[in-house]
């Protein structure tokens, strides 16, 4: 998805991880995606970079649907659909 269509998703929970590192990020997603309704969209706040690829390969590994990531000042908001 592009930036514009990611900021325009209805996000069903937000975990705001910034200021841990990894894998405190993938960790708070994984919880919270199990209170996230099935194709909800999940949004993860993140400090660390490295959450950029964790996420995805979690999401793929776990059948969800990985929408995409926006840079903003400092952190990343990045997208995840519930699928299962």
């Amino acid at each position: 998805m592009t930036p514009d269509e990611l900021k325009q998703l209805t996000v069903t929970r937000s975990v705001d991880a910034r200021g841990t590192a990894c894998p405190g990020p993938l960790l708070e997603a994984k919880r919270a995606m199990a209170s996230v309704a099935l194709r909800g969209v999940l949004e993860v706040l993140s400090s660390d970079e490295g959450t950029n690829e964790d996420i995805p390969l979690w999401a793929r590994k776990v059948g969800h649907d990985y929408l995409g990531s926006i840079a903003d000042a400092g952190f990343w908001r990045i997208f995840v659909r519930r699928l299962k």
